[in-house]
């Protein structure tokens, strides 16, 4: 490994059928107001609503409820969180939900004490807090974004078509996550294979980067293995319990930082696919899912031999007779084969994109230098026609 870093993570995690009990080790930790964040009701009809309410009442909060988080939350509902938040004097963000929910307490909690407009201070400008941070905990519901132990919060504005995360230090990180698999079964099965290309992707952003002989993309490849199959065993049975729990961890575990130390990393397909969201409003892994393969088309040759090492470390590739070239496009090949199998996207034509956008998402997609390849718009917009 090369170069020097450091690492710390300071969330807490409670993992299992029985995790939900350990939020009475937490409350107390806290203050009397609690913001209850949560989606569009689905936690109602599965009765966690319900028990959530009543641990938080034994431990005698007042509840103020944020209800209607959306899939991709905008800075409308940004705004009207940290209002609810200033008129209650909350103490404590609880989400409850998938990462979007854990995305938007966050986004919310450094917003809450401080003058600055958020979407300005936090998403145009890049700065960091400088104010109180108010403390959020999470009770996750849908395995994929791993928002549940990192500082990342994407926020999308519709107005000015941005889809943007910000990923904030430590301290703005959920001070605890409680993890129970079987939360997770309630998804519709879009919504459970949107996930797992989710997961998947944030391993390959960290993945395709850096020649050097790297602990990270051992771990890396370990993880991708878990994904692919354990994806294949919830695709047929989504009630599997061993199979969706591989899952739900495997997605903490791919993006809290870990395999990201010792390396440059890449995340071009998140920044096409967020700008393709801003736009259409999709699902993000499924935004992922459609940019992915041609954009890893268009960089293979530039990072050939991690290629060809993804090729026969993740799918199993023979290289016997075969040129670098022919392996690693044979792995691209095993990862289209595996997305098919999920039923993932594989055009933003089918998300609502439309070839008069490709000019406006290209312009709203940020360019990173972490990669095999620095991408000019004009790529961008060969990468978004070839996905459509």
């Amino acid at each position: 490994m090369l170069g020097n870093f450091s690492y710390h993570n300071p969330t807490k995690l409670y993992f299992g059928d029985q995790a939900l009990g350990y939020l009475n080790e937490e409350l107390p930790k806290y203050g009397e107001t609690v913001q209850l964040i949560y989606g569009g009701g689905s936690i109602k009809k599965s009765g966690l609503y319900d028990e959530i309410l009543a641990i938080l009442k034994q431990n005698g909060k007042t509840v103020v409820e944020d209800a209607g988080v959306m899939p991709n939350p905008t800075v409308e509902k940004l705004r009207e969180g940290v209002r609810l938040a200033r008129e209650n004097k909350v103490d404590f963000l609880l989400a409850v939900g998938g990462g979007s929910c854990c995305d938007y307490a966050k986004a919310v909690s450094v917003s809450v004490h401080c003058d600055d407009d958020p979407w300005d201070k936090y998403y145009i400008r890049f700065e960091e807090p400088d104010c109180e941070i108010v403390p959020v905990g999470c009770v996750l519901t849908m395995a994929g974004t791993g928002s549940e132990m990192n500082g990342g919060a994407v926020i999308t504005n519709h107005e000015q078509k941005l889809k943007i995360g910000h990923v904030f230090s430590d301290e703005v990180m959920p001070k605890f996550s409680i993890l129970n698999p079987k939360y997770t079964m309630t998804l519709p099965k879009r919504q459970m294979v949107a996930g797992i290309y989710d997961i998947f992707n944030h391993i390959c952003e960290q993945y395709f980067s850096g020649e050097d002989d790297n602990t990270s993309d051992y771990l890396a490849e370990a993880l991708m293995k878990s994904v692919v199959h354990s994806s294949l065993i919830a695709v047929k049975n989504p009630e599997d319990y061993e199979a969706r729990s591989n899952i739900m961890w495997t997605a903490t575990w791919a993006l809290n930082t870990l395999i990201s130390r010792g390396k440059s990393t890449d995340w071009m397909v998140h920044m096409i696919g967020q700008s393709v969201g801003a736009y259409t409003d999709a699902t993000h892994g499924m935004t992922l899912a459609a940019v992915s393969l041609p954009y890893y088309r268009m960089i293979m040759p530039y990072g050939l031999a991690k290629f060809k090492r993804f090729a026969t470390e993740v799918w199993g590739v023979s290289a016997d007779g075969k040129t670098d070239e022919q392996v690693a496009e044979e792995g691209l090949r095993a990862l289209e084969g595996w997305m098919k199998q999920l039923g993932v996207t594989l055009s933003i034509g089918e998300l609502g994109a439309t070839e008069e956008m490709l000019e406006g998402i290209a312009e709203g997609t940020i360019i990173l230098d972490g990669g095999y390849k620095t991408l000019t718009k004009e790529e961008v917009i060969q990468v978004l026609r070839e996905s459509l």
